[in-house]
């Protein structure tokens, strides 16, 4: 896990001179980088990478994994493979950067999954026949704590280190039989990005069995759309203001943008005299919307995912409140598109049934994974195959609204929660363990 070293300053010359800083070093980072894998003479302008490459401050194989190369003859020279999750990182500055991968064994099948930063979902399962070399291209996003109109984030200390704040692009290669030859990674700043501010219900977890439908999202889109996931656990509409992560997003919107809006678990804990779903939460949430439209951005309200709570007949039950609501009221209000999460996801949960909801959500016997000496039992946070059928919810929200994202949208087959796909058919290597077993808070 990377540590960095984070100071919460205030809005002052100083903090001026270290954001100004920090953005003029990251002026001189490389932004495009073409790396080839095999073994034979790269293509011009391409960069040779041996497997033995260890990241130090430009680019290399992270975090004490490695791969191994396969000389083949040919149009592609070889390949880097494991039979294990393996990582290789860029120094970037911040920014949205397509990346472009070759993949493939000229005299085999492959197999590849690719993750970036935090566990986020670029690329499904891919496979390739014998002698069959494909190309594949996604977007991530890549941010730092520093705002560039003063301050910083003020991060969490489960967020310290955390591979989405850090100054590199990362990627986690993971399969059956995962087969890189190439790697390309551009700088693009033409592309629409989703900003999302939520908790920990949207955020990308770090460690598995936990994951949240933000992270995995980014799947569903082509080049052209890059989500840039700040959600965070534990977060309020007002924990996001005060923790500056309002201002990181607006210090990033372009005109185009979008803002998605997803909170709910926490504010329906805040107790004060003028807190309530109709009181703060309102307030708060027509503060984003309107922030949002002062940039000429996009702003979407997603009801709060529902709790996983049945009654007697077996009917999921609403343990939220007022709050989803009073989003929905909001929506109409402020004339807002609006994605109705809450509404699906408790269609989820009941044609899934009382028993097999479980195995959407983080319940797992004591030992199923490294660290876990005791059983998890939570009805809140979703393991991956739940986030994953959420995310196809938020894509249902999309093409219902018509937003101009979703001519963005790939490998989108109508989905419908109340018919979820089957869990045995959900495929899902696991990430290794990246800092603690169990999230902090929501």
């Amino acid at each position: 896990m990377r540590l960095h070293s984070v100071k919460c300053i205030a809005i002052s010359l100083a903090a001026a001179a270290s954001v100004w800083g920090t953005n003029a070093l990251a002026q001189n980072k490389q932004t495009n980088y073409k790396f080839n894998f095999g073994s034979g003479k790269p293509k011009a302008g391409f960069t040779q990478v041996a497997a033995s490459k260890v990241y130090t401050d430009s680019y290399g194989f992270d975090f004490g994994t490695s791969a191994k190369s396969v000389i083949r003859t040919g149009k592609t020279g070889g390949f880097i493979t494991s039979d294990k999750p393996f990582y290789f990182s860029v120094a970037v500055p911040e920014g949205n950067y397509k990346v472009t991968l070759t993949l493939g064994d000229p005299q085999g099948t492959s197999q590849t999954m690719v993750k970036a930063e935090s566990r986020r979902l670029m690329l499904e399962s891919t496979d390739t026949k014998p002698n069959e070399i494909k190309k594949v291209s996604f977007v991530v996003n890549v941010r730092v704590p520093e705002i560039s109109t003063g301050g910083q984030v003020k991060l969490k200390p489960r967020e310290v280190g955390k591979l989405d704040w850090d100054d590199r692009l990362t990627l986690e290669f993971t399969g059956a039989k995962p087969c890189i030859d190439a790697m390309e990674i551009e700088k693009a700043d033409d592309q629409i990005t989703v900003y999302l501010a939520g908790n920990s219900t949207v955020v990308d977890q770090d460690d598995e069995p936990w994951a949240a439908w933000g992270q995995m999202i980014p799947r569903f889109f082509k080049p052209g759309v890059s989500i840039a996931n700040h959600a965070e656990s534990g977060l309020t509409l007002g924990s996001f203001m005060g923790s500056n992560r309002l201002d990181k997003v607006m210090s990033l919107i372009k005109p185009g943008d979008y803002l998605f809006i997803e909170f709910g678990h926490n504010d329906q804990k805040e107790k004060g005299p003028n807190d309530g779903a109709y009181k703060s939460y309102t307030e708060r949430l027509k503060l984003f919307v309107n922030r949002a439209r002062e940039h000429k951005a996009i702003p979407v309200i997603v009801t709060s995912t529902a709790r996983r709570s049945f009654d007697d007949n077996g009917k999921t039950v609403n343990t939220l409140g007022d709050y989803p609501d009073a989003a929905r009221k909001v929506a109409r209000e402020e004339n807002v598109p609006l994605i109705d999460l809450n509404k699906m996801v408790t269609q989820f949960y009941d044609a899934l049934g009382v028993d097999k909801s479980k195995k959407a959500l983080v319940h797992y016997p004591a030992n199923t994974f490294p660290g876990q000496t005791k059983a998890l039992e939570d009805n809140t946070h979703f393991n991956p195959y739940g986030a994953y059928e959420l995310a196809k919810c938020i894509v249902e929200g999309i093409k219902a609204n018509n937003l101009g994202l979703k001519k963005y949208l790939v490998d989108t087959k109508p989905f419908d929660p109340a018919h979820p796909d089957p869990i045995e058919s959900f495929n899902w290597p696991l990430s290794p363990k990246n800092s603690t077993i169990k999230p902090d808070g929501n």
